[in-house]
């Protein structure tokens, strides 16, 4: 770990100004996922702005129904909130689903949406990795790729996005609340993360000076019967081969609306729209869930080691669904 400056935000604005025009400059918050790339030398930053303390640390409804999460809310206490487990159940367990209970402590809304990919190649950093530095290659294309994507990957990167409580906010609709150098601004979480392409080293639309400080949940009646499936290695502590994130609207057996994401399967929280528009107005029926599916992973192209994700998806949204009925 190399020398860096540390220095204590005493507000948002502040914050913004001492990483704007600072190309060593990054933000610290819970840093679980930071401090790890410190120590592996995949991030060399030359100064940190501790963001921990900013006053972005409640859960507050909104004035026209739905909820504000501040960035700074721990992920443990997101899970438990009340308020969260009855209204939005898909997102309380996606958390409990992620880390452990010491990592959820610590680690916060906002850094979780921020999170780094686990792809072995980006934490190794004696390997080529176009995300970590661009153009010198991807390992992964003829490395070990059980974990790697499935959908929108490119030639410059195969990695996949590792949040859980992302891919529930994806389904929710959540917003991003943001201050950047230009002022507040919003961004939907399904149009924050970006798709490889060839610029892999760019996970979102921010800016490196852009501090995210809240997320919005829209008031959903359906989100009140959603739910969150992860398929993994191991029991637990163990990154997502595939999680489903869903929530069906069923009257006399006709789906009025469905809304459902994927995780594990690409560089970013993977909203099915296809999925989505397959099942709206149609008989709530397995084989209309299969259907569905099959829309969706259409456009899958799974890697050496990975063909068994496309099943595995299939089988998991189908699963998701039929319990939601």
């Amino acid at each position: 770990m190399i020398p860096f400056d540390y220095q204590r935000a005493t507000d948002a604005d502040a914050a913004v100004e001492l990483v704007d025009g600072n190309p060593g400059a990054a933000f610290l918050g819970g840093g679980t996922n930071l401090v790890d790339h410190l120590k592996l030398g995949v991030a060399e930053p030359e100064m940190l702005v501790d963001v921990s303390r900013l006053p972005y640390d409640t859960v507050e409804p909104l004035p026209g129904g739905g909820v504000r999460i501040g960035s700074a809310v721990p992920n443990s206490d997101l899970a438990a909130h009340p308020v969260i487990r009855e209204k939005y159940p898909v997102l309380s367990q996606a958390l409990l689903a992620g880390a452990s209970g010491q990592l959820r402590n610590l680690a916060t809304t906002g850094g979780n949406l921020l999170q780094r990919t686990r792809c072995v190649y980006f934490q190794d950093v004696s390997t080529p990795c176009n995300k970590r530095d661009p153009g010198s290659g991807c390992s992964a294309r003829e490395g070990y790729t059980r974990h790697h994507a499935i959908l929108g990957a490119s030639e410059s990167c195969v990695a996949t996005h590792p949040s859980d409580m992302a891919v529930a906010l994806a389904m929710l609709d959540a917003v991003v609340q943001v201050q950047g150098p230009d002022g507040p601004r919003e961004v939907p979480v399904t149009e924050l993360h970006r798709l490889p392409g060839d610029e892999p080293q760019r996970d979102t639309v921010l800016g490196p000076a852009d501090l995210i400080t809240a997320v919005d949940l829209p008031e959903q009646a359906m989100a009140a019967r959603s739910t969150y499936r992860k398929v993994r290695d191991r029991a637990s502590y163990a990154f997502a081969l595939v999680s489903v994130a869903g929530a069906l609207d069923v009257v006399d057996g006709t789906i009025r609306q469905a809304r459902i994401a994927f995780g594990g399967l690409a560089h970013k929280p993977w909203r099915a729209t296809r999925a989505e528009e397959a099942l709206r107005g149609g008989p709530a029926t397995e084989e209309m869930f299969r259907a569905a599916a099959d829309a969706e992973l259409a456009e899958a192209s799974p890697l050496q080691d990975n063909a068994f994700k496309v099943p595995m998806s299939r089988n998991t949204l189908v699963s998701v669904l039929r319990d939601l009925m």
